[in-house]
């Protein structure tokens, strides 16, 4: 290997404090000029997935068999977010500050053209007060603050604030944040456990969005093998991560929750995001993978899993054993 692929190598996709994956990618390339490190890290992170599979869409709401009305006592909210990435602008981590706010100027002007319930208005980072960053964030409505090694260390931090900042609709149930890890987070959300409708909200404006850049000339970073080209290697494929608040306290205490978790091909955090911890019994659950399967199937994936889960809790406030029910389950 050369010195100067050894440097790009070093200084473009890795770095020892990168906790994710323990590696990002720069531009759409990289993923490709840096096969032999990738490869064997997507092949890792996405249980098998092969430089030879191809990866699969469906973004039709239709598809999805219940999840409207899964139980309020239990499940707090509902959201689904994915990453996307616009082609011909290098990554976060290797982009230049006009890059950035090309990258905030193609979405603004896709967003503008949004109506009817999506329509919404764009609020630039820069010059908002810190009372409105930190009411956004706690609310989870905006990005925190670049304060993780991910951000740090990848130099996605970079010029913070600047072409940063978060479109929202009227009624705040459909997001899109711009150059924080991703050059966008298209999200949708809302309180209870309708995440069906949260689907198809998130389906509808996401499919505009793309429509509105194509009208200018410009699309997602996509191929067959990889799907939707992200920053990080954890979020390749669809980039969706849906997800609910979910209120149980004594499942999330039992010796087998971890076991569930794994079976129903889900994953847990704290409510705060990423390596927080849970209040009061309540958990942020979500899929666990990313590539390899199609939106609906994640999505499925969850509701079928929350409704487990919200069994088991009923079945623990009757004093009822649950060990037969996850050891009975099938690994998905």
């Amino acid at each position: 290997m050369s010195f100067e692929t050894e440097w790009l190598r070093k200084n473009r996709a890795v770095h020892p404090f990168i906790m994710t994956v323990g590696c990002v990618a720069g531009d759409e390339e990289s993923y490709d000029v840096f096969a032999d490190l990738f490869d064997p890290v997507i092949e890792a992170r996405h249980n098998g997935y092969k430089k030879t599979d191809m990866h699969k869409t469906d973004i039709d709401p239709s598809h999805l068999k219940g999840g409207n009305n899964m139980d309020p006592k239990y499940v707090l909210s509902s959201r689904v977010r994915t990453g996307r990435s616009i082609r011909g602008l290098c990554l976060p981590p290797h982009c230049t500050r006009a890059e950035r706010r090309k990258v905030e100027q193609i979405s603004c002007e896709a967003l503008a053209k949004l109506d009817g319930d999506l329509k919404g208005k764009y609020y630039p980072l820069k010059g908002m007060s810190e009372e409105h960053q930190d009411q956004l964030i706690a609310d989870h409505f905006l990005f925190d603050k670049p304060v993780s090694p991910l951000l740090l260390a990848s130099n996605m931090a970079r010029d913070w604030p600047d072409a940063r900042g978060i479109w929202h609709n009227d009624k705040k149930n459909f997001l899109v944040w711009i150059n924080e890890e991703d050059h966008l987070r298209v999200i949708s959300m809302q309180k209870g456990g309708n995440i069906n409708e949260v689907f198809a909200r998130w389906c509808k404006g996401l499919q505009l969005v793309e429509k509105h850049m194509k009208e200018t000339g410009y699309e997602y970073m996509w191929n067959p093998h990889l799907g939707y080209v992200l920053t990080c290697p954890s979020n390749l494929g669809t980039g969706v991560r849906a997800g609910v608040h979910l209120q149980i306290p004594l499942v999330s205490k039992h010796a087998k929750f971890d076991e569930a978790l794994g079976k129903l091909r889900l994953q847990k955090r704290g409510t705060g995001g990423v390596d927080t911890a849970s209040e009061g019994g309540t958990f942020d659950i979500s899929n666990a993978d990313r590539i390899g399967f199609s939106e609906v199937e994640l999505v499925q994936m969850v509701i079928d899993g929350v409704e487990f889960l919200i069994e088991c809790e009923k079945k623990l406030e009757k004093k009822e054993c649950i060990n037969d029910a996850i050891s009975s389950l099938q690994q998905k």
